[in-house]
């Protein structure tokens, strides 16, 4: 019976039949009803491929019916993703996701895991991610909450409306952003950094309020971003880290077993969200130029935009500016720990060092 359940989740999702069939089950026992809100949008794959069929339907199938998980996303609850931590702690809900930026008001340290050209390779990105955990997760304890799993959104990239071939062509243009590192990185860019909501970006795009902004790859294919701009860099300047957050006091109240089963749960549905982060960047990319065998997850674009391949010397300059700037900035607003923490923990995975 339980592989005929996963083998239902399989064929809605695309999610492997093996990958949830390797994970445990649980004994029967008193139901546990569990309310998650989890990404900004329904649509979002990172709802529909990961959190609807691992998460939802897989957690059903294999704990028999035991565990009912009640998911929703932050627009049917008219919720800014600032209000997630909230949410987590007075425990109206039991499990809450959204990105690290915006998790991080009384946990600093969280930033530091998705600063702008810190990662641009996302296997570096989950290392850093998952090596940062226990120490962001001391932090959040005293807020009574809890990160249980991290994952990335496709590569954050810039798309523009005019053509440009290298990072200093960025100079003087004026970008939106969003996060106080991307604001350090294009300002010493020479770039005008403009703070726009991710809804109007669009039309500021389109009536030239703006002339690049920033955002993923995939998200920007999701809002038409190429009916108004020309022009998608390759390099992946962060990775919108985020994170699903549990209320510790009901987290410790489950018994061994169900708390076992739901770590379980959590890794996977990491896992898989790290994988699509991967694919996604690239499909992103991909369904932005007009190339469709390599568009599946996003909507191919009816205008095409021109892919701009970043060089080795966009690169190192990124990696410079990190280095010299984005840094030292985050430390700054962060306070001598978290400088301290990235030494320990972050460096020997960057290879660049605070302080020299």
């Amino acid at each position: 019976m339980l592989k005929q359940l996963l083998a239902g989740v399989v064929l809605a999702s695309g999610v492997t039949f093996s990958a949830l069939a390797q994970l445990p089950t649980l004994p029967a026992g008193a139901p546990i009803r569990i309310s998650a809100v989890t990404q900004p949008l329904p649509t979002q794959p990172q709802y529909t491929r990961v959190d609807v069929p691992v998460l939802r339907d897989g957690t059903a199938a294999r704990s028999n019916g035991r565990v009912q998980v009640t998911l929703s996303t932050h627009a049917e609850r008219n919720l800014a993703g600032n209000e997630i931590v909230r949410l987590v702690r007075a425990g109206q809900v039991e499990i809450g996701a959204g990105t690290l930026t915006t998790l991080s008001g009384d946990v600093p340290i969280l930033d530091g895991i998705d600063l702008a050209g810190l990662a641009p390779d996302i296997n570096d990105a989950r290392r850093i991610a998952e090596a940062v955990l226990p120490v962001a997760n001391r932090d959040l304890e005293r807020f009574g909450a809890r990160l249980v799993a991290m994952y990335p959104f496709p590569a954050q990239v810039v798309f523009c409306r005019a053509a440009f071939t290298s990072l200093n062509d960025l100079r003087g243009r004026r970008i939106r952003t969003f996060g106080n590192s991307l604001v350090d990185f294009f300002t010493t860019l020479g770039a005008q950094p403009v703070s726009i909501g991710f809804p109007e970006v669009y039309s500021a795009l389109e009536r030239g309020v703006v002339d690049c902004a920033i955002t993923g790859s995939g998200s920007g294919a999701a809002a038409r971003w190429p009916e108004v701009s020309t022009h998608i860099s390759d390099l992946p300047v962060s990775w919108a880290v985020a994170g699903y957050l549990v209320n510790l006091n009901w987290w410790n109240r489950l018994e061994p077993a169900v708390r076992d089963f739901m770590e379980a749960t959590m890794k996977e549905v990491s896992n898989q969200q790290w994988a699509l982060g991967l694919a996604a960047t690239r499909d992103g990319i991909d369904c932005n130029i007009g190339r469709a065998a390599g568009c599946s997850i996003h909507n191919l674009a009816a205008r095409p935009m021109t892919e701009v391949t970043a060089s080795a010397a966009d690169k190192a300059q990124a990696k410079e500016i990190f280095r010299t700037t984005v840094l030292p900035g985050w430390v700054r607003r962060c306070g001598a720990r978290c400088g301290e923490v990235y030494n320990d923990v972050i460096a020997p995975i960057s290879g660049v060092r605070f302080g020299g």
